[in-house]
């Protein structure tokens, strides 16, 4: 995810501007001293059961949980409780994406976003203002450019980056983080000439005589991140309270951190200490160093209240379509020859697996390829029996599955941890880059679903915006914000509305073995909510895609207000 220095003037992303002037309530703020009681509320739950359940108003007890929920008509018995009017809005559990990257967030935030650029000339214009409006920085980082959307058939170079920034550094992630654009003062800091090799996992793109073109692929782009100033560590707090203002923002209470290194941890931890961590952290380490750091001998326990947990460790078997890295089992319809990246081989990914597993450490691993998604399937199913208890083995992404594979999914309590979003940003990319038959096992929700998996939904922020009820649109009618392509994109694997609402609350909590803390507004579980204009079960796709929460609550406390 992004690192390197962090700017003194904040540069906001187009879509955390376009939520509006807001105030963020902190933590910090006076707790409540009573039982607090919210009524008329049009409120919706998963139940114990799986099932939906609605109510009219919310009991929070004065340590931050649920003590009750009352169906409308129900007398409510005496209370001494402070009372607060719901206006009828909507109240549901607070949303759990279940994976992001909190850090990069709260770094994109800070940093130069490319995510809105439609075209090389219009991204190379805004490197160009944003290096002139920061003359003293000594490198220029940033991150979500994305050349399927600027329709140049090809990646940028760093002969066309010079164009804009010549004088110093420039290193530019693609939107997936799978792969790096340099310019030439990078390429010669790190020292990246004709005869650098190719890293295991990585690819640099070249042109003639073998000279770099600018483009890292995957493991390649460390031979230029390696030589990118780390931030400090103010300025990852910094870059934390971003993150965390802006997922409240959208309704989100608690994440899946993917990829959280021991740097990210302490964040965490400082911010827990001193009372700041309103975010509830599920975390995956960054590879089995970090593991180890932040873990020891296995996950640690929940801390600051159910706010923070190492979960496991995240696994990378392959790279992302964009930047065809994505692990196939056949060659790109549009590159022959090329196949993707396997970043692991199968005996090292057993070894990490199983190293894992006997300290109890949770899974996830990341495969998009159906190349990737077997690998991922069988290597789960080969090991799955020589490990008793809960495992909940995670598959993350499973975006395009051969179809013979998906019935893989049925057994070992596999979850599939999938991003609706990905298949409308994608969708025409991902029919350039596939054949037909490919394409029937591409973001299969409904297919896998039915096999038994537990999905667990989220947004792969800063990929997306960490948007849930876009992804709940997209999940239920499979279709963009203009409502194309009309009747869905492959709409036999839309979800019903409460298969999708699960998906970004009970189940996401089960994913990352919170189930029983929150996730649902149920006596005992944690008092994290939403309050809402609409009803996220009846609402048509086009109305969820332009929800946004009007408050949302951490523990019985409210962290974010929309304005008014």
């Amino acid at each position: 995810m992004p690192g390197g220095l962090i700017p003194r003037i904040l540069h906001v992303p187009k879509w955390i501007a376009a939520l509006g002037v807001c105030v963020t309530l902190l933590l910090a703020s006076a707790p409540l001293r009573a039982d607090t009681l919210i009524d008329n509320v049009n409120g919706i739950t998963v139940g114990k059961d799986g099932e939906v359940e609605r109510f009219a108003a919310l009991l929070v007890s004065d340590d931050g949980r649920v003590r009750a929920t009352y169906k409308r008509g129900e007398r409510l018995p005496r209370l001494n409780a402070t009372r607060i009017d719901g206006k009828g809005r909507t109240l549901i559990p607070g949303i759990i994406d279940s994976h992001l990257h909190v850090m990069g967030i709260g770094f994109g935030a800070l940093t130069l976003d490319l995510s809105d650029t439609r075209s090389l000339p219009e991204a190379l214009e805004k490197i160009r203002s944003f290096a002139a409006e920061n003359p003293n920085r000594p490198w220029i980082l940033g991150r979500g450019w994305n050349q399927e959307l600027w329709g140049l058939g090809r990646f940028p170079t760093a002969a066309e980056l010079d164009g804009a920034v010549a004088d110093r550094p420039v290193w530019l992630e693609r939107v997936d983080g799978h792969a790096g654009w340099a310019n030439s003062a990078a390429l010669r800091l790190a020292g990246v000439d004709a005869a650098t090799a190719d890293p295991a996992g990585g690819r640099v793109e070249r042109g003639a005589g073998g000279a770099p073109t600018g483009i890292f692929i995957d493991a390649a782009s460390d031979l230029v991140a390696r030589v990118v100033p780390p931030p400090r560590a103010v300025e990852r707090d910094r870059a934390f309270r971003e993150a965390q203002e802006i997922l409240h923002s959208f309704g989100v209470t608690a994440a899946a951190d993917m990829g959280t290194t021991i740097e990210d941890w302490q964040t965490f931890r400082r911010a827990g200490d001193y009372g700041q961590l309103t975010l509830r952290v599920m975390a995956y380490a960054a590879g089995v160093e970090a593991m180890d750091l932040i873990g020891g001998s296995g996950p640690t326990p929940w801390l600051y209240g159910d706010r923070l947990r190492l979960n496991g460790i995240k696994l990378y078997l392959d790279g992302a379509l964009g930047s065809r890295g994505a692990w196939l089992k056949a060659p790109y319809a549009d590159d022959a020859g090329n196949s993707g990246l396997q970043l692991i081989d199968d005996a090292r990914l057993r070894n990490i697996m199983s190293r894992a597993a006997i300290g109890g450490f949770q899974i996830a691993a990341h495969a998009i390829g159906d190349a990737a998604n077997a690998e991922a399937l069988s290597a789960i199913h080969e090991l799955a029996p020589s490990y008793d208890g809960d495992r909940r083995w995670r598959i993350e992404h499973g975006q395009i599955v051969d179809p013979s594979d998906i019935a893989l999914f049925a057994s070992h309590g596999i979850i599939a941890s999938m991003q609706p979003v990905h298949q409308i940003s994608d969708r025409t990319m991902a029919e350039a880059r596939l054949d037909p038959a490919r394409l029937g096992g591409a973001y299969a929700w409904h297919t896998i679903g039915e096999t038994g998996a537990k999905l667990a939904f989220g947004s792969d922020a800063p990929v997306e915006a960490p948007n849930p009820f876009a992804g709940m649109a997209a999940a239920i009618s499979r279709t963009d914000r203009d409502g194309s392509p009309a009747g869905g994109w492959r709409p036999e694997e839309r979800v019903t509305p409460a298969q999708a609402f699960a998906a970004f609350t009970a189940d996401g909590a089960y994913a990352g073995f919170a189930d029983g803390r929150f996730g649902r507004l149920v006596p005992g579980e944690w008092a994290d909510f939403v309050l809402l204009d609409l009803d996220p079960l009846t609402a048509s796709p086009q109305q969820l895609y332009a929800a946004r929460a009007r408050e949302t609550w951490v523990a019985g406390r409210q962290v974010y207000r929309a304005a008014q």
